[in-house]
Parts: structure tokens; C-alpha cells; sequence
């Protein structure tokens, strides 16, 4: 009578752990949160390599304009709307 007894036991921890296991991958911390999280982390990585190469492109245009009076001033001639004497100027619209 022990026996079979055991075994109803060992069968029933093995249906409740199975039973917790599976309740307890499909909640809201288990696999689909999971996914979501790695899916997070691709895009958030993906970003922070976009950043980087703006940072970059950034660093080499500051490096020029410190280096060359010439794009300095096209810059500033740029930014502030700005033209040389005897210069002619064409706006064209849109």
C-alpha cells in the first residue's frame, strides 16, 4: 500500500510542477515578456548605433571647421544669411 501511494505522490508533485511551469512561462514575466524585452534592447541598440555615427559625423564636421578658415566662414555665411559685397544672390522658391 506504500508504494502505489508514493507514486500518486510522485505523479501529482510532477502534474503540479509541470502545471506551475507552464502557468509561470505563459504570465506576464515569463516568455512573451521576455521577447519583448530582448525586442526593447535590439531597438534601443539600434538607436544608440545611430547616435554614435551622428556623434561622429558631428566630431569630423567640428574638426574641419576648426582646421579650415574657408568652411568656417561658408558656415557662418550659411547660418546667418550672409553675402560679400558684389555678390549676387538667387532665391528660388518652392
Amino acid at each position: 500500500m506504500r508504494i502505489p501511494l508514493l507514486r500518486i505522490g510522485y505523479g501529482l508533485a510532477i502534474v503540479v510542477a509541470v502545471v506551475y511551469a507552464f502557468i509561470a512561462l505563459r504570465g506576464p514575466h515569463g516568455v512573451p515578456a521576455m521577447l519583448q524585452k530582448r525586442q526593447e534592447i535590439r531597438e534601443l541598440e539600434e538607436q544608440n548605433a545611430a547616435l554614435a555615427r551622428e556623434n561622429q559625423l558631428r566630431r569630423e564636421r567640428i574638426e574641419r571647421l576648426d582646421k579650415s578658415a574657408e568652411e568656417q566662414e561658408m558656415a557662418i555665411r550659411e547660418r546667418l544669411k550672409l553675402v560679400k559685397p558684389n555678390e549676387k544672390v538667387y532665391v528660388l522658391g518652392k
